[in-house]
C-alpha cells in the first residue's frame, strides 16, 4: 500500500510532537532538565507579603509586622516608606548589613474606612539596580470592615 508523501511526513511530524515523559530512550531513567542561567539573588526576601487582618470592626486599631532580609550582599537602606493615611510605619531607619533583617511595624486605623481594601505600602530603597532605577517593594494588607 503505497500512501502519499504529504501523508507520510505529516505521521513523522506528529510523532515528534508527542509530549513525552523526560526518560532516557536507552536506560528509561529520567533525564535532567538542561541547567537554565541562574537568576540573580533577589534584593530583598520577606517573610510574607500580604497580611489579611480579616473582619476589623470600624474605629478599631490593629498591629502587624513584615520582616524582611537582606539578600543583596551588600548594606542597604530605606529611603522612602509611603503608605496611607490610615497606616502607621516604623521601619528601620538605619542600615541594614547584608543577612541581617528589617522589621516594619505596621499599626492600622480604621476609623475612616467604610468598605473592605488592600492597602499597599511602598518601600523606597536608596540603593539602585544595575541600570540605575531605584529598589522599590511592596507589601500589603487587607481587611473587611464589620461595621
Amino acid at each position: 500500500m503505497k500512501f502519499p508523501i504529504f501523508v507520510l511526513t505529516a505521521l513523522v511530524l506528529l510523532a515528534c510532537n508527542t509530549p513525552q515523559n523526560a526518560q532516557s530512550v536507552t536506560t528509561g531513567q529520567p533525564v535532567a532538565a538542561p541547567a537554565s542561567p541562574s537568576a540573580p539573588a533577589p534584593f530583598v526576601t520577606w517573610d510574607k507579603k500580604l497580611v489579611d487582618l480579616g473582619k476589623v470592626k470600624k474605629g478599631e486599631k490593629r498591629n502587624l509586622f513584615f520582616e524582611l532580609t537582606n539578600t543583596s550582599g551588600q548594606e542597604i537602606k530605606i529611603d522612602i516608606v509611603d503608605a496611607c493615611e490610615c497606616t502607621r510605619v516604623d521601619f528601620p531607619r538605619g542600615p541594614i548589613a547584608p543577612g541581617a533583617k528589617g522589621r516594619f511595624d505596621v499599626t492600622f486605623d480604621s476609623s475612616e474606612k467604610d468598605v473592605a481594601e488592600t492597602i499597599g505600602i511602598t518601600i523606597v530603597f536608596r540603593e539602585t539596580d544595575a541600570a540605575g532605577n531605584p529598589r522599590i517593594e511592596s507589601i500589603e494588607y487587607k481587611f473587611e470592615i464589620e461595621k
